[in-house]
């Protein structure tokens, strides 16, 4: 990729991928709204700080990989890979359409760039172990990191713990995880729901290196993927607290936001609200 965006063009990106995801999901009439806004800072450090790839070259080979295992938030990455030149902007808008590339959980084989196929949660952390265990003991390729970005309501499933299991066991240091700390799901409070929580201890004890973050500051955000890099004797999982919905006041903290998409009333609020910064600022002065 090219040069890396400084802290304020970071955040000022991370704002226009909200607005694409605003855009994005009233266009579709369904989709995920919180996940994907509450995601918007990371994304912006991973494609414009963090991770090495070309978009001209989706398989070049010496990229860095990354999983996305909460495929229902995929919005964000899509409008992530659109910023970074992997596709027209313009393609933005076909999301869940029939046809289009963009669907409403990533495939693969669609577009060029995605490294997984997610649909079934859960399942996102074993591929991104798998891909790490081959960059570290069958390929030898010590420079290129796989990533991977969990929810939190995810974590439910048993699949992600085998995975934990295995990803310590071996030790892949080149395995750096996300899990979106939003404490939200379909149904609900995740600790309500299915209580989550000594969450940095679970991770402990499966042999991770544990990080805990506000997953909103972006300068928190890089130190963290920086000293996961620094870790070469166990995997990373990177628990970043972040706002579902964030940026737009009527979609914050409430999780009947998790699958539902604004109308057009409300996505005209809510971006007026981004280009705004909720009235901090006037309309056009955030560029």
């Amino acid at each position: 990729m090219g040069g890396k965006l400084t802290l304020t063009q970071l955040r000022h990106k991370a704002n226009d991928l909200r607005e694409d995801v605003i855009q994005m999901l009233e266009a579709a009439g369904s989709g995920h709204s919180a996940g994907a806004l509450g995601l918007a800072d990371i994304f912006a450090a991973l494609y414009f700080n963090i991770m090495n790839f070309n978009p001209q070259d989706p398989n070049w080979a010496d990229r860095d990989v990354f999983f996305l295992s909460n495929g229902h938030t995929v919005p964000i990455q899509y409008a992530a890979m659109a910023e970074a030149g992997y596709f027209d902007k313009a393609e933005l808008i076909t999301l869940r359409k029939l046809g289009s590339r963009l669907q409403g959980h990533p495939e693969r084989v669609k577009l060029p760039g995605l490294e997984n196929t997610s649909g079934p949660l859960g399942s996102g952390l074993s591929q991104a172990a798998g891909y790490a265990y081959a960059l570290q003991y069958l390929d030898n390729q010590k420079h290129r990191f796989a990533y991977v970005m969990m929810g939190d309501g995810e974590l439910d499933e048993g699949n992600i713990w085998e995975a934990a299991m295995f990803a310590g066991k071996y030790k892949l240091s080149q395995l750096i995880a996300f899990i979106d700390r939003n404490n939200i799901q379909i149904d609900g409070s995740t600790e309500d729901v299915m209580p989550l929580e000594d969450l940095k201890g679970k991770w402990e004890s499966f042999g991770w290196h544990v990080l805990e973050i506000d997953g909103h500051n972006i300068e928190s955000i890089i130190a963290a993927v920086d000293t996961a890099k620094a870790i070469t004797n166990r995997p990373t999982v990177i628990i970043a607290h972040t706002i579902p919905g964030k940026g737009v006041d009527f979609m914050e903290y409430d999780y009947k936001w998790h699958g539902v998409p604004p109308n057009s009333e409300q996505a005209k609020e809510a971006l007026q609200k981004l280009r705004t910064l909720d009235g901090k600022i006037t309309a056009g002065e955030w560029a």
